[in-house]
């Protein structure tokens, strides 16, 4: 059988995709070197694949590059029947094709060690930075034990999901013109994440049937399925799975789509192989997010104080605002996006999500400050009952919308 692409093949789209994309070539080369320095293509997970598969496999499953994805019958050939790790690339490689068809924009697989950063986690509660979040304490232990969340998992399916919806380059945080406001609309900006329906709602139907996809391939396999809820490290775990870096603003940042992206993880107990994680931390000296903040809410790089940021503030603080945490809100009535408008990355790379289930909506991009005000409980949940704005709630939002105002 003869391979489907040959390496003078690969090498000529790798150019034409590094002449588009220079950051890409710097990731190829990267994992060129990792095989051939490092041994990998020689150790599980990767033995069933020569580095020229999987470098393929890792364009489509890291890229998109559907072109690059070796064909199933190719993979089969290099699996070793004897092996221990027998059809495990074939799987993955299954799982990632059905992820995006799904629609997801990028897919990886994830180890489960226990978390390297245990103790920050740690100290980062004992300082009391995560405020009001007290479910935070009682996932610390899973949080930093992942395998723990679900019994014999051995790998998390990790997914992204672009949400962005454009910006304006070259505004500047609060500029009426920036994300979250709509043009000619004073006040009660809005993170762009909630400008759709409900995230959850959307990803968990999408993750239900890419679990059945592993189910499919894997028969007998437990999944266990999350979207931004639970004791799920997410952005921990893409990193694992190649996805991305942790910036210094605490987001994972693609080096395709940035970090305006929704994180769902399908916990299981497949045989899977694995991802090499995202190594490379490419904020370099850049401090953008941290200086842009507009509450300095940033201790340290990497080290946020809920309690001074404006999206807990909106969103999960529990209870009245304090003069000094009225204040911070600034023109924020729902969340902020401030760190994320300023990332070179998001400035240069970013592109517009086409997703129709998460289409802006006029009412949440730009909601009418006073009738939100005026609203009462019914009214409130059978408009935004399918929305963000059911995290705050009723009472939440008006809290945050009487702040804006000037009222007490």
């Amino acid at each position: 059988m003869q391979v489907s692409a040959a390496w003078s093949t690969l090498f000529a789209r790798l150019l034409l995709r590094a002449a588009a994309s220079p950051r890409l070539g710097v990731d190829l080369v990267r994992l060129t070197w990792s095989f051939r320095a490092r041994d990998w293509y020689r150790r599980a997970p990767f033995l069933p694949l020569p580095p020229r598969e999987y470098l393929r496999w890792r364009m489509f499953t890291a890229y998109g590059d559907d072109a690059a994805v070796p064909p199933v019958e190719d993979v089969v050939r290099f699996v070793q029947p004897e092996a221990s790790s027998m059809n495990r690339p074939l799987r993955s490689v299954a799982v990632k094709r059905r992820a995006i068809e799904l629609g997801f924009a990028g897919v990886g697989i994830a180890t489960l060690e226990p978390s390297r950063h245990a103790d920050d986690l740690d100290r980062w509660l004992a300082a009391g930075y995560a405020g009001t979040m007290t479910y935070l304490h009682r996932q610390a232990p899973r949080r930093k034990q992942p395998q723990r969340i679900l019994p014999d998992a051995k790998v998390a399916v990790v997914t992204l999901t672009n949400y962005f919806h454009g910006a304006n380059p070259g505004r500047e945080p609060g500029d009426p013109g920036n994300p979250g406001l709509a043009p000619g609309v004073s006040g009660g900006r809005v993170a762009q994440y909630a400008w759709s329906a409900d995230y959850h709602r959307v990803l968990w139907r999408r993750l239900e049937l890419l679990a059945s996809a592993i189910r499919e391939v894997a028969p007998g396999a437990a999944t266990r399925c999350y979207v931004d809820a639970g004791p799920v490290p997410e952005r921990e775990l893409a990193r694992r799975a190649g996805l991305g870096w942790i910036g210094k603003n605490m987001m994972l940042i693609h080096p395709e789509l940035g970090s305006f992206t929704f994180i769902g993880v399908i916990l299981t107990d497949a045989e899977l192989a694995p991802d090499l994680p995202f190594d490379a931390e490419r904020c370099g000296t850049c401090r953008r997010c941290l200086d842009a903040c507009p509450t300095e809410a940033f201790v340290t790089p990497g080290v946020m104080d809920a309690r001074r940021c404006i999206s807990y503030l909106t969103i999960e603080h529990r209870g009245e605002f304090t003069d000094a945490e009225r204040e911070m809100l600034g023109d924020w009535v729902f969340g902020c996006d401030v760190c994320q408008d300023v990332c070179p990355w998001n400035v240069k790379f970013a592109c517009a999500s086409e997703d129709p289930d998460l289409a802006p909506r006029p009412d949440l991009a730009a909601p009418d400050l006073p009738a939100l005000l005026e609203m009462d409980r019914d009214t409130f949940t059978r408009r935004y009952g399918d929305t963000p704005f059911e995290r705050p709630g009723h009472r939440g939002m008006r809290r945050n919308v009487t702040a804006l105002l000037g009222g007490t």
